[in-house]
């Protein structure tokens, strides 16, 4: 059945067209405009409509490296149904290094939004109405924070048997069932019983291979597993995702320069020290420990510290055996994901 075709700001684009549409947000005091760019792919086949957001915090950047080598794949000319791609949602921010708009509100505490509120809220609204509410499926790329570093995992509502199904088929090791907060798109979204799926890898500013390259990975997987796209002759070496229970995170005791010992996807055990923090005299040291065993699924990369800081996330599991097993073996995995990107060298 051939595809019917998407509008997006008033723009027809018809079953086998890909075009760049620019949503018109604001104009600044500079007199210059502030657009949002989407580029839409229809394919020639009708199919489920699956938006692809990245930089909602404009200080992160892997989800736009992440979007740029997804429609550069070969694989998108066999698509069904329709995607739209938007790599840079907070623009004002991407340019700034920021994770805010101008009006120093996080984006991803501004949703539905209204069309007549803040920068923050106009372009809430206008993503809602021209992205989520034309689609059926989301995925939505972060990193970390400034400073901080995430194992690549899945945020979502779990509990939910669609979304449940997505996050597994992202094929990344971990998976957490994380609230949904107010404000955020995910929960905007839940409300329009959109499923929606947030892919955490790396750290604010900073390109990382490992979590560009999976994250590529799981949103093929993902548009295989809505049927947008044809299932893989030759599947790569896969275990499946774990669940976590809970995570907390481990806090500095004191205040001083923090020297970590444990690495992203480690394994620990409660009591374990996972690093020191000294004055810099060396005159005074305290350990950091961990009060549970499980996973490190996140870690501040910035050796100077105050007491009360978040230095390590740890997620816990039913079995930390398993989960670590599960992590080793997404790390040791290769397998390439398309011919057109065969020829671009790793960021290193």
């Amino acid at each position: 059945m051939p595809n019917g075709g998407i509008t997006i700001g008033g723009t027809k684009v018809r079953a086998g067209e890909q075009m760049t549409i620019e949503l018109p947000v604001a104009s600044l005091y500079s007199h210059a405009t502030l657009n949002l760019p989407v580029q839409v792919l229809c394919g020639k086949r009708s199919g489920p409509c699956l938006f692809v957001s990245a930089a909602i915090h404009g200080d992160e950047i892997n989800g736009v490296e992440i979007i740029r080598r997804l429609l550069r794949m070969n694989l998108m000319k066999k698509m069904r149904g329709t995607l739209l791609a938007i790599p840079i949602v907070n623009v004002y921010g991407f340019v700034h290094h920021s994770r805010y708009l101008p009006d120093r509100r996080d984006l991803n505490r501004s949703f539905p939004g209204s069309e007549k509120g803040s920068m923050a809220a106009r372009l809430a609204d206008l993503f809602m109405n021209e992205i989520v509410k034309k689609s059926d499926f989301g995925v939505d790329l972060h990193t970390g924070a400034i400073h901080r570093d995430n194992l690549p995992q899945i945020r979502a509502n779990l509990d939910d048997e669609r979304t449940l199904k997505l996050a597994h088929a992202f094929n990344v090791p971990v998976l957490l069932n994380s609230d949904l907060r107010d404000g955020s798109l995910r929960e905007a979204a839940d409300e329009l019983g959109i499923p929606i799926v947030l892919y955490e890898a790396g750290e604010a500013l900073r390109f990382n291979e490992k979590a560009i390259h999976a994250g590529v990975k799981g949103i093929v997987s993902v548009m295989r597993e809505l049927g947008m796209l044809p299932r893989a002759k030759r599947p790569g070496p896969h275990k499946p995702a774990m669940v976590a229970r809970s995570s907390s995170w481990i806090r500095a005791g004191r205040s001083g320069i923090h020297r970590a010992t444990v690495a992203l996807g480690e394994r620990v055990n409660k009591g374990q020290i996972l690093g020191f923090i000294s004055d810099p005299f060396g005159s005074q040291e305290l350990e950091v420990k961990t009060n549970c065993a499980g996973i490190v699924i996140g870690k501040n990369n910035l050796p100077l510290t105050n007491e009360g800081e978040a230095l390590f996330h740890i997620a816990r599991f039913e079995s930390h055996s398993e989960a670590h097993s599960a992590i080793e073996a997404f790390q040791a995995d290769n397998h390439p994901i398309d011919p057109a990107l065969a020829s671009e060298p790793p960021i290193v």
